[in-house]
């Protein structure tokens, strides 16, 4: 078999298709810290609906601050560590928008 008989295939292209990679990391950024945000908002929609919150604990003004602060470091860190998915989905439906 001769060299000029081979097909050789494109290298892989970075990143998603036309898209760079600095716009992909920025796209899944930007998704991601929407799905934090929609967490933290649930999170603290369950702490305002009970009496106790979702801690337990008294509702003085320090420990509202302690339970906000609280719940959007559990947010983040659930976003960052996959989340519900909702990110992904995101980024996916942008990056494929022309």
């Amino acid at each position: 078999m001769e060299i000029s008989q081979l097909l050789l295939s494109p290298a892989p292209a970075q990143g998603n298709g036309n898209i760079s990679d600095t716009k992909h990391s920025k796209i899944a950024d930007a998704a991601g810290q929407f799905e934090a945000l929609l967490i933290g908002e649930m999170l603290k929609s369950v702490r305002e609906a009970s009496d106790d919150g979702w801690l337990g604990g008294g509702s003085d003004s320090s420990a509202e601050s302690a339970f906000g602060i609280a719940e959007n470091q559990l947010a983040q860190t659930i976003s960052q560590n996959g989340g519900f998915g909702l990110a992904k989905t995101i980024q996916r439906s942008i990056e494929t928008q022309k």
